[in-house]
């Protein structure tokens, strides 16, 4: 299984704020997928995802102490999409056996996917997902519904 980064997720203070500025601001499209909770927008091979920061640490299964410091959860999450529930598993034991620190072990997510998250070497957080209602593109991207 090749490592592709697929998703970008900035963990966001305040979501209809952040919205606005990227919307409104900056002239991006969010995909039909976005709702009150999260929204997705293509930015070329890649998908910026907004999501609360708090909601994000707590999906991520961070500890509260981390969760709550800028200065050890910078708020951002890097997605790998996979194609099945076990490339999910084997990407994660991957990141593991090189060092990483599994942070939250994979499991079915109340949305209806299957995901679990790492830190790499320097505490930079990676969810390895799997999402039923996406799907990849030939190059190996996430293709979001319009």
């Amino acid at each position: 299984m090749n490592l592709r980064l697929t998703t970008i997720t900035l963990g966001v203070a305040d979501l209809p704020r952040a919205r606005a500025f990227y919307e409104q601001g900056l002239g991006l499209k969010p995909s039909s997928a976005s709702c009150e909770q999260i929204a997705f927008y293509p930015c070329g091979p890649a998908v910026l995802a907004l999501y609360p920061r708090t909601a994000l640490a707590e999906d991520a299964a961070l500890p509260a102490d981390k969760a709550g410091d800028p200065a050890l959860f910078d708020g951002m999450a890097l997605a790998c999409n996979c194609a099945s529930r076990e490339e999910v598993d084997a990407l994660l034991a991957r990141a593991v056996a090189a060092g990483a620190r599994l942070a939250k072990p994979a499991q079915e997510a109340f949305w209806g996917g299957y995901s679990g998250y790492f830190e790499d070497l320097d505490g930079h957080l990676w969810e390895a997902v799997l999402v039923p209602q996406f799907s990849l593109n030939a190059q190996g991207g996430l293709a979001l519904p319009e």
